[in-house]
């Protein structure tokens, strides 16, 4: 088995388990956590792309949030904890890229003459 049939059938499974997790959160689980879901069913449709592709976080907060009904103030805490950290990591990827893209630029050999192309007077 080659590397691409693994990764595909890698990819299989996790949409697989993200089908799964956005049944069960977005018939049970939004209306538990979300005051202001309930009732809502128009926008959920919606929402389960982004439950297919990020369904760990998805558990996670779910989880994390049932656990800590009671205190409602800690509910957006965990994530905008990590906004800075992950700003400054993101900025500096992005600096890194930009300084490896010109520092590896692609030289032309001197000897090759340009050919102009077919049909195109000039």
């Amino acid at each position: 088995m080659n590397v691409a049939a693994v990764l595909i059938d890698a990819s299989g499974y996790w949409l697989i388990a993200g089908a799964v997790v956005a049944a069960l959160f977005l018939t049970i689980g939004i209306d538990r956590i979300d005051e202001d879901a309930r009732g809502a069913y128009a926008f959920r449709p919606l929402l389960v792309p982004a439950v297919l592709l990020i369904w760990p976080l998805v558990l996670w907060r779910w989880l994390r949030l049932e656990a800590d009904r009671g205190r409602w103030t800690a509910r957006y805490k965990p994530p905008r904890a990590i906004h800075l950290p992950v700003a400054v990591i993101l900025a500096c990827a992005l600096g890194f890229a930009v300084v490896s893209g010109l520092s590896i630029q692609q030289k032309w050999p001197a000897d090759i003459a340009p050919e102009p192309i077919s049909g195109v007077e000039q």
